[in-house]
């Protein structure tokens, strides 16, 4: 069973706190099963975006949920990044964006590249 979009993201934003970074949710989606994109801002003009990985990319006894990263170059200008969030909020209105603060690109994430 997966954990609720909106219990996995206040999970999120709690490990965020921990390590010290600041961490908001910028828009709040379906509490269910929303998909989930988490921005890295590094506060230089630049972020790095995570969003779901594939289905294919999930293993039975793996994590609950892996990200994948949206850009092919990371770190990427901030304006790149807003047209790719504004493409994905037109698809699917639903959707979370988790913004996090952090001058050296830490993520907290189970990524696969």
């Amino acid at each position: 069973m997966r954990l609720k979009s909106a219990l996995w993201v206040a999970a999120y934003l709690r490990r965020c706190q921990v390590e010290g970074c600041s961490a908001v949710v910028r828009r709040r989606g379906a509490e269910e099963a929303g998909a989930i994109f988490v921005r890295i801002c590094r506060l230089d003009g630049t972020s790095e975006l995570f969003g779901p990985a594939p289905q294919s990319a999930l293993e039975a006894d793996g994590p609950d949920r892996i990200f994948a990263a949206c850009l092919a170059s990371q770190p990427a200008p901030d304006a790149e990044i807003e047209s790719y969030l504004s493409r994905e909020m037109k698809f699917d209105p639903d959707l979370w964006i988790v913004e996090v603060e952090d001058r050296v690109g830490r993520n907290f994430l189970t990524v696969i590249s």
